[in-house]
């Protein structure tokens, strides 16, 4: 049996980092990979990747190339390449990617769609 492997998040390749003391309740738009530590509400977008640490609650609606999911998210989630929950991920809320890794230990609870490679990056950004 093969040994299911996520991508390591290095953090001196991201350049804004959300802090866990920081709670934020508004619309996000980021053009580089951003990784959230705090309490995030309303939503999330990115032309490139998403992390939530461990620590971090998110009660936004996400949508970005890559999300990587290791804490607690609670909306609509659209990976437009790939989603990937670690083991103590916990996600309540739609999921739209075209791939889908998840890590035996993390919880999902809701729809989830897996539309063709095409037909996700044919979705616009706001």
């Amino acid at each position: 049996m093969s040994d299911l492997r996520v991508r390591a998040i290095d953090e001196d390749e991201i350049g804004t980092i959300i802090a866990e003391d920081v709670e934020f309740d508004g619309e996000m738009l980021f053009e580089h990979p951003v990784l959230i530590r705090g309490k995030i509400k309303g939503s999330i977008a990115s032309r490139d990747d998403v992390f939530i640490s461990e620590e971090a609650v998110v009660n936004a609606e996400i949508e970005a190339k890559r999300v990587s999911i290791k804490g607690r998210v609670n909306a609509s989630i659209n990976a437009r390449d790939r989603l990937e929950l670690f083991k103590t991920a916990q996600v309540k809320g739609s999921i739209r990617t075209p791939d889908l890794i998840v890590q035996s230990g993390a919880r999902f609870t809701g729809p989830c769609t897996m539309p063709s490679p095409e037909e996700s990056h044919n979705e616009p950004i706001d």
